[in-house]
């Protein structure tokens, strides 16, 4: 672990982050653009399905990036099991797979032949596991060469072919083994290491602990199933997954500033007409779902500091399963279950009692993303609370004040500008150019300030520019 350039790591997965905001930007427009709103609602379809056979994934990744850390070679055991674990993973997503295309409008033969990402997802997360351990850069350029490749192959199959959701999937794959490639190489030496049965018995004795942290996920990844079951349709998921992309942004860029949250969300109608003129009802739920997402980053942040505190696990040290049921590698997915719990209940309910009382689809989903913000916010104050019990918090509130000032004067002034002179254009090579120029001018805009009058963003420059000349 010793070895491991925290500051150079944090910076190539802070650019690549920011440059995938684009690429990401790129791929959906590519799939929005081509795909039918029944096809668009199935492609977030098969993502929240997907959730489900990867479930059993970190019974071994958990365990790997901790171990690889701390210097013991477990990676060819890890790799290898959770490639035959893949087995399990695509039955269970065969069987998710046919009772939502039996409920619902979803093409049932576009979710079957979306089986074929399973085993790479699996073989990808075994590999990002590894990387995290010991060379954490290495997730970051598979992330890059990911993105590259999935824009590539979406103009090939999707823009030029026309192979339509199924071109979105194969294009999904070719990216996904471009970064498995990348991920190998820069794991090449850990995987030299032999197989040790003993690791792979730790681990199945406490499948328990990882699959417990993934059940939150689950549930939030129910969602879009109840959705699509309750209501029979995936046209409300279209809309969702839309508003989802833009407001998803927000999360993209929190490394910059809280600062840029506000006036980001200003930009959703021109965001969604970009991705289709049809999505551009959905503008106020990228409000919401902007808002949700910076308070669940907020949240993982939160329990990340914790979760790293935990040492039950370290190498020498005995536990009983009792112990790791105490401890916060337990505690931390119990609220999250409990969350995740509360919101596809309450999701479920108002569903049961409104879908067949309205024939509007965006109110439904209004609703949808109004709850779980609602269900978010006491899961934030309560781990402020328990935070500051457990660290030292120090607010800089000066600069904060800073941040603020100069985003709303910056986003303001290009926000009325917009307002005012941004053509809504059907064609997207002729509306897109327009509004990245004003995102642009913004950001540069704002970094040029805070550079000038804030000593942080100073130091940042500084910093990149001395592990550039490194």
């Amino acid at each position: 672990m010793s070895g491991i350039r925290v500051t150079y790591s944090g910076l190539v997965s802070f650019g690549i982050n920011l440059i995938s905001v684009v690429t990401g930007l790129v791929f959906t427009l590519i799939v929005t653009r081509k795909l039918s709103v029944e096809e668009f609602g199935t492609w977030g379809l098969i993502n929240g399905i997907i959730i489900y056979a990867m479930v059993i994934s970190p019974i071994i990744t958990y365990w790997v990036s901790r171990e690889v850390a701390r210097g013991e070679r477990t990676a060819k055991t890890a790799i290898i099991s959770n490639g035959v674990l893949s087995i399990a993973g695509v039955v269970i997503y065969l069987v998710a797979a046919f009772i939502v295309g039996l409920q619902s409008d979803a093409d049932l033969n576009i979710l079957l032949f979306a089986t074929i990402l399973i085993p790479i997802l699996f073989i990808e997360h075994s590999l990002t596991a590894i990387n995290l351990g010991h060379n954490p850069q290495a997730s970051s350029y598979g992330f890059l060469v990911f993105e590259i490749l999935k824009i590539l192959a979406a103009l090939l199959l999707i823009y030029y072919l026309k192979f339509g959701l199924e071109g979105a999937i194969l294009a999904s794959l070719v990216a996904y083994i471009g970064k498995i490639g990348i991920q190998a190489f820069y794991s090449k030496d850990q995987l030299r290491s032999k197989l040790q049965k003993n690791y792979l018995i730790k681990w199945l004795k406490l499948f328990w602990v990882p699959t417990y942290r993934t059940l939150p996920s689950l549930l939030a990844s129910s969602d879009v199933v109840i959705f699509s079951i309750m209501t029979g349709s995936v046209v409300g998921v279209a809309y969702y997954t839309s508003a989802r992309t833009i407001g998803l942004l927000v999360n993209h860029v929190r490394g910059l500033n809280k600062g840029l949250y506000p006036k980001l969300l200003e930009s959703a109608k021109p965001g969604l007409f970009a991705l289709n003129p049809i999505y551009q009802i959905a503008a106020p739920i990228v409000i919401l779902i902007g808002v949700r997402t910076f308070l669940t980053t907020f949240n993982r942040m939160l329990y990340d500091a914790h979760l790293a505190m935990e040492d039950i696990d370290k190498e020498g040290r005995k536990a009983s399963s009792k112990d790791y049921a105490r401890s916060k590698l337990v505690f931390i997915p119990t609220l999250e279950i409990a969350k995740q719990g509360i919101y596809v209940g309450v999701l479920a309910i108002l569903l049961y009692i409104y879908s067949s009382q309205t024939d509007s689809v965006i109110d439904l989903v209004f609703y949808w993303v109004a709850i779980s913000l609602v269900i978010e916010i006491p899961i934030t104050l309560y781990m402020t609370y328990l935070t500051k019990k457990s660290f030292k918090i120090k607010i800089d509130r000066i600069s904060i004040f800073k941040y603020l000032l100069t985003s709303v004067i910056v986003f303001g002034i290009i926000g009325l500008f917009m307002e005012e002179n941004l053509e809504y254009k059907n064609s997207i090579f002729e509306f897109l150019p327009s509004l990245l120029l004003y995102a642009i001018i913004s950001i540069i805009g704002y970094l040029v300030i805070t550079y000038l009058i804030d000593n942080r963003t100073r130091s940042l420059i500084k910093g990149i520019m001395n592990e550039v000349r490194k």
